[in-house]
C-alpha cells in the first residue's frame, strides 16, 4: 500500500477555486490509478474524479465536469484536484485514493489506499 496525504482544503466563497494536492510515498506512484472522492455530512462517499497511471484519461462525476480538473505529477509523486466554479453543494471532505484498475474508477471498493481527507467548505 502506499500512504497519501491531502492537503489544499479551506474556506472559500461560492464562485471561486482551490487545489488539492495528494501527496504519496514511496517509489510506485506511477503503478497506481488515482481517484478522488468526496463525503458530505450525512451523505454516502461519492466519486469525484479519477486519472490513469499516465495521466492521459481521466473521468469525471457529471456533477463536477466542466468545473474540476485532475491532474497528476509521476515525478513528484503527486496526484492534484483543481477545482472551480465552486458551489456551496461541493462542501465535504474530499478524499483522494489509490488503486489498481481503471476500470473500477468509480467503485471506492476498488481502492486499496486513502488518505485522510482535506475539507472543502464552499460559502454562498
Amino acid at each position: 500500500q502506499v500512504q497519501l496525504v491531502e492537503s489544499g482544503g479551506g474556506l472559500v466563497q461560492a464562485g471561486g477555486s482551490l487545489r488539492l494536492s495528494c501527496a504519496t510515498s514511496g517509489r510506485t506512484f506511477s503503478t497506481y490509478v488515482m481517484g478522488w472522492f468526496r463525503q458530505a455530512p450525512g451523505k454516502e462517499r461519492e466519486f469525484v474524479a479519477a486519472i490513469s497511471r499516465s495521466g492521459s484519461t481521466t473521468y469525471y462525476a457529471d456533477s463536477v465536469k466542466g468545473r474540476f480538473t485532475v491532474s497528476r505529477d509521476n515525478a513528484k509523486d503527486t496526484v492534484y484536484l483543481q477545482m472551480n466554479s465552486l458551489k456551496p453543494e461541493d462542501t465535504a471532505l474530499y478524499y483522494c485514493a489509490a488503486g489498481r484498475s481503471l476500470s473500477t474508477y468509480k467503485d471506492f471498493g476498488a481502492y486499496e489506499s486513502w488518505g485522510q481527507g482535506t475539507q472543502v467548505t464552499v460559502a454562498s
